[in-house]
Parts: C-alpha cells; sequence; structure tokens
C-alpha cells in the first residue's frame, strides 16, 4: 500500500498555534496565558515549529520576541489559514440541521402536514425534510431520520418504536351529500350511497361481504378523502385521519359502524451511538404531539 505524502508538509497544529499566538502578542507570556499553558511548552512549541522549517521564526530580545523576515511572511498564511478554519466551523455550525422523516402520503396530508407550523416553532433550529411514501424506507440507504409505518411486533432491537395509533375505520360523507338521510344510515341505506374505495380496500371487510362493491377506486387514502369533501360518495378512512375534519364539520361520520384492523401507525427510529440532538427533538415532539392511543 503506498502511503501518500500529502500532509506530509504540515507540521503539528499545537506548534502552528503557539507560533500563531506568540506572532500576534510578540511575548510567549502572553501567547501562554491565551492558550492555557505555560511559557515554556509555547517556547517549546515555536522552537520544534523552527527546526521543522529550517529558519528561525522570531528573534528573541530581551523583554519580548520580533518576528524574523521568513517568520513575518510564513505568520501572515497561517494567520489566513486560521481565519479560513475559523470561517467554516462558524459557517457550519449555524446552519440548520436537517432531519428526514418519511411518511405514508395520507399521513403526510392529513397529520403531518397540518403539524408543520407548531413542529418549527418547537424546533426552530432544525429543517424538517418530508419524504411521503408507501414504500418501507431503508434509513441508511435514504437517508431517512425517523418513520411513520404501518406495521406490527416484534420489532428488531436495532430500532426505536413508538405506537401512535390503531386503524380504527369509520365511514365519513360530506354532510351535503347525506343532507336527507337520518343519521345514523342503516347498513342498507350505506350500502346505497356511492362508495370511494382505496388501495386498502377494507368496504368488503366493514361491511362483512363477499359481493363486489361499485364505486370510484383510488390508489391512496388521502385521494379517497378528497373525493369525500368534494361530496362524491363515502369514504372509509383511520379515524385519526378524518377527526380534524369531522371536528371542523367539513365531513361526518354516517354509521355508527367501526372496524378496527391490523397493522397499527408506528413511529420508527434507527438506533445508533452517535448523539443527534435534532433528530431526538423532532422524535419526542412527535411522540407527544402525534400519539393518539
Amino acid at each position: 500500500m503506498v502511503v501518500s505524502n500529502a500532509y506530509r508538509a504540515l507540521p503539528s497544529l499545537n506548534a502552528l498555534r503557539a507560533f500563531e499566538a506568540a506572532g500576534r502578542h510578540l511575548n510567549f507570556r502572553a501567547a501562554a496565558d491565551e492558550l492555557f499553558v505555560t511559557q515554556g511548552a509555547v517556547a517549546q512549541q515555536v522552537r520544534i515549529l523552527e527546526e521543522y522549517m529550517g529558519f528561525a521564526l522570531f528573534q528573541r530580545l530581551p523583554k519580548g520576541v520580533a518576528l524574523t523576515s521568513q517568520g513575518a511572511i510564513y505568520f501572515a498564511e497561517v494567520t489566513r489559514a486560521f481565519e479560513i478554519l475559523k470561517k467554516a466551523t462558524t459557517q457550519i455550525l449555524k446552519e440548520p440541521q436537517t432531519v428526514t422523516i418519511s411518511v405514508t402520503p395520507t399521513f403526510a396530508t392529513k397529520i403531518l402536514l397540518p403539524s408543520l407550523s407548531a413542529l418549527s416553532i418547537a424546533v426552530p433550529d432544525v429543517d424538517l425534510r418530508t419524504v411521503a411514501t408507501e414504500s418501507i424506507a431503508d434509513f441508511d440507504r435514504d437517508q431517512v431520520d425517523i418513520a411513520v409505518r404501518l406495521t406490527r411486533p416484534p420489532f428488531p432491537s436495532s430500532f426505536d418504536t413508538q405506537l401512535l395509533f390503531k386503524q380504527k375505520l369509520v365511514a365519513v360523507a360530506n354532510p351535503h351529500l347525506i343532507a336527507d338521510i337520518t343519521l345514523p344510515t342503516s347498513l342498507k341505506q350505506l350500502k346505497e350511497i356511492p362508495l370511494l374505495h382505496d388501495s386498502h380496500n377494507h368496504w368488503p371487510h366493514f361491511l362483512n361481504t363477499a359481493d363486489k362493491l361499485p364505486g370510484a377506486v383510488f390508489n391512496q387514502t388521502a385521494l379517497a378523502l378528497d373525493a369525500a369533501l368534494a361530496g362524491q360518495g363515502v369514504a372509509i378512512a383511520c379515524q385519526a385521519f378524518v377527526q380534524a375534519d369531522l371536528s371542523a364539520g367539513h365531513l361526518v361520520q354516517i354509521s355508527e359502524l367501526s372496524l378496527t384492523v391490523e397493522p397499527d401507525y408506528y413511529l420508527i427510529r434507527k438506533r445508533t451511538s452517535v448523539s443527534r440532538p435534532a433528530v431526538d427533538a423532532v422524535w419526542e415532539w412527535c411522540v407527544i404531539h402525534l400519539t393518539t392511543t
């Protein structure tokens, strides 16, 4: 294996720090006080650097020191290098930390997005990146910090999990659509209203029938709920997703029937030994504000 000599020409950082401080103060004692070391330690580091460079950096005077001509040139360049490092460090520390949360499209539309302003206020130094997808997230490959998924235990020991809520399904519709119907509807009346289906296809189970049920089909629950809000039919969805619209009167629960199905909605993250304060803050907020069990 060939070892690169790219950094062979760099002296030790301690020696450079001692030289830079001594060059600013032109006094080894003042430099030692700034660096919280002894005057002898500064003198030793400067001497190591001078031996490394092959020429004197300071002229020793009865009181203090003075830079040699070569020392002055080197001091200017070292000072500039330290300023670049300081600027880069300050800039990166000021940048907000990004936390990526992967959620299902319906969870994103009905729960997370309406809560983003409150989350941003709670964790103002975090940039939240939301990925809405039904697919299972590979935390490392997709660079996902937190995920919300329909899943069930047991879970691998390498993951932290928190149950958010179970899937309690209810039938909802625009109140104008069923204005002439006395609520709650009977099972017979419910079957006569246009049904809105999604990819989960819970209607047969909800109505306890093996018959083919007519109605528009959507690939996402959020789209079926949008159609219900528009008065196009009755949708079936997890109560947590429609609670805000029920409370606002945009939707009404038209049947006393409900159905709890598995799996449940869980908050998930991969365990790590590295401290991640931004991820921890978002996780704790979600546990407190999104759990409805």
